[in-house]
């Protein structure tokens, strides 16, 4: 009996997980490599930083979800490298390096932060992709509260009460939304010396309106939104630098210094650094992100047995530019590698990749959303209720769904947020990076 085809999956996120999962009844050795040992629903991870919801609501064990699938194996570790000519994925042990042979390799690592050639930016403002990321975020928007409530100088409790959140993507929205949110409903109650309400809660976006993927007429409803739960909207500002203690950015040919201590990022994201190993090994192409460019059915060229999905790939060929950095991206593309694989060892030969764009949807606070399902565009309850649909349904367990469901309808009726948990050092002073605030 011939040796089964062995498919190597390295990344456990949407591309990964769905391309495991549609090859269950394929005649295939599937092992999925991750260095983490959960599938992370990432289009939450903003209810997480603002206390929402808890890390476990949106993480979901690999090997559990893979357990009941007879064809598949998960393996916890960290992608070091590739032999290409060997058919070998390189995993860092605590032994050394372990080598795992394939026939198809699938990389679907994702994306990460892009401070825009500023790296230092990152210690002092924060994204949002990992559960830490979000743990963190959660840490320095509570402290906040509890520094202001701390302080007697009027100065620096302006500045704990100061929140920045860079970029006006779907991210930034929802997360700024979020934290007006905390402000003036969660915490209305909650101090003595303070008036959570009157924080400063600023969006900032270089481009010139918000959610600049939509149509401008949603683009507007989200900023009036926006604009109810105390957030205030600067459109054509460009963040050119980030402290401890301030954000400075330029509008036009005007320069603002903003005390602020608490700067959030959502402004940008470059792809995973295996990436550029991969285009160096096969002479693909890399664009400005560091996203490979793939051909017409995902795979590098010359190497037709290494495919590229997700936010790490750039596929060009549908629209001229690569496709949104969305999870149902990833998920369609999870499902064509793994009929291609399948149409390939039936003989047939291969299709090209197209998406279907199912439309894009950005909440904003507990009852406010807009939706752009291109043949329909809404917003309001209407909208905010469509979107919480959609995302029970794709998270990837029961369980996660139900207790997802009962969290938010506690919010909602309660406006409490029972995970509004401080964990981890306090954010250091400045000019004592490494230091705890007293």
């Amino acid at each position: 009996m011939d040796a089964k085809h062995r498919v190597v999956i390295v990344g456990g996120g949407f591309g990964g997980l769905y391309t495991a999962q549609a090859l269950r009844k394929t005649p295939v050795e599937v092992t999925l490599i991750d260095r983490r040992n959960f599938h992370l629903f990432q289009p939450l991870l903003y209810q997480v930083a603002t206390g929402a919801l808890s890390p476990a609501n949106i993480a979901s064990p690999l090997r559990g979800l893979l357990s009941r699938q007879r064809n598949a194996r998960v393996l916890m570790g960290e992608v070091v490298g590739f032999d290409l000519d060997r058919r070998q994925v390189h995993i860092a042990g605590a032994d050394g390096d372990a080598a795992v042979p394939y026939d198809s390799l699938i990389v679907a690592t994702g994306a990460r932060h892009h401070y825009f050639n500023h790296p230092e930016w990152e210690k002092d403002a924060p994204g949002l992709k990992t559960i830490e990321d979000a743990t963190d975020m959660r840490r320095r928007i509570l402290y906040a509260f509890e520094a202001a409530e701390l302080t007697a100088d009027p100065k620096a409790r302006e500045a704990w009460l100061t929140f920045v959140v860079v970029g006006a993507g779907p991210t930034g929205v929802e997360l700024a939304g979020a934290v007006g949110e905390v402000a003036h409903r969660t915490l209305r109650n909650d101090f003595r010396s303070i008036q959570p309400a009157r924080a400063r809660i600023l969006l900032l976006e270089g481009a010139d309106r918000v959610l600049g993927a939509y149509v401008p007429s949603l683009s507007r409803k989200a900023a009036a939104a926006l604009g109810r739960l105390g957030v205030t909207v600067q459109t054509g500002a460009v963040v050119t630098d980030v402290k401890a203690d301030r954000v400075t950015f330029r509008r036009g040919d005007q320069t603002e210094v903003l005390p602020a201590r608490t700067v959030l990022w959502a402004a940008g994201v470059d792809a995973s650094p295996l990436g550029k190993v991969l285009a160096a090994a096969t002479g693909a192409e890399t664009d400005r992100a560091g996203r490979v460019t793939v051909l017409p059915d995902l795979s590098l060229p010359g190497r037709p047995e290494v495919f590229v999905i997700g936010d790490l790939a750039n596929y060009p060929y549908q629209t001229g530019k690569p496709l949104p950095g969305v999870a149902q991206v990833a998920m369609q593309q999870g499902r064509y590698v793994a009929d291609s694989i399948a149409r390939r060892l039936r003989g047939e030969p291969p299709v090209k990749f197209h998406y279907k764009d199912r439309g894009s949807m950005a909440t904003i606070g507990a009852s406010q959303a807009v939706a752009d399902l291109g043949w329909t565009r809404f917003n309001g309850r209407l909208a905010w209720l469509a979107w919480l649909f959609i995302h029970l349904i794709f998270l990837v367990e029961f369980e996660n769904r139900l207790l997802v469901l009962v969290q938010w309808a506690y919010n909602y009726f309660t406006r409490d947020r029972s995970a509004r948990l401080i964990t981890g050092a306090p954010p250091p002073s400045p000019g004592e990076r490494g230091a705890s605030a007293p």
